[in-house]
């Protein structure tokens, strides 16, 4: 079996992705709202009130403290000569191989979030899907970038 990749993504990334998942929390905050509002008018069970309560904090506290922490350890990539490895996941590890060949562009892109702690996501992009790095230094995403673009040249050469 095939070790696995070696260069992990920037511990920044464990902000980034917790600031994402409280502003995806408000969204669930105001659906919760809007459900104990409308339960204020009908006749419905107090402990249909709490579940929903219980359940929204617990969603709350994963996707904050937990997930990120679990995301950031599985995620690992590298690049060889003919191929780029990815690997990911929190609960099911998933490894992707990309061939070289296959690779169309490279991108780096940064939203807001990402720019705050100067970090930037490379997208490769291929036939069939666009595959994801996330969180690495503006410097190492933009040689990364580069890199990854001279070896899919070259490789294109050579067929």
């Amino acid at each position: 079996m095939r070790p696995e990749p070696s260069q992990r993504i920037n511990r920044k990334a464990l902000s980034v992705w917790r600031i994402a998942a409280v502003l995806n929390g408000l969204f669930y905050i105001a659906l919760f709202a809007g459900f104990w509002f409308v339960q204020q008018f009908f006749d419905t069970p107090w402990w249909l009130i709490a579940a929903a309560t219980g359940l929204l904090v617990l969603f709350l506290v994963a996707s904050i403290f937990i997930f990120p922490s679990l995301q950031w350890k599985r995620w690992r990539y590298e690049v060889h000569e003919h191929e780029i490895d990815i690997q990911r996941g929190i609960f099911i590890k998933r490894r992707t191989l990309i061939p070289m060949v296959r690779v169309q562009h490279v991108d780096t892109k940064q939203g807001p979030i990402l720019k705050k702690y100067h970090l930037s996501t490379v997208t490769i992009s291929t036939a069939a899907t666009i595959h994801e790095i996330p969180a690495l230094d503006e410097e190492q995403a933009d040689t990364l970038r580069d890199y990854i673009s001279r070896l899919a040249r070259v490789t294109e050469d050579d067929v």
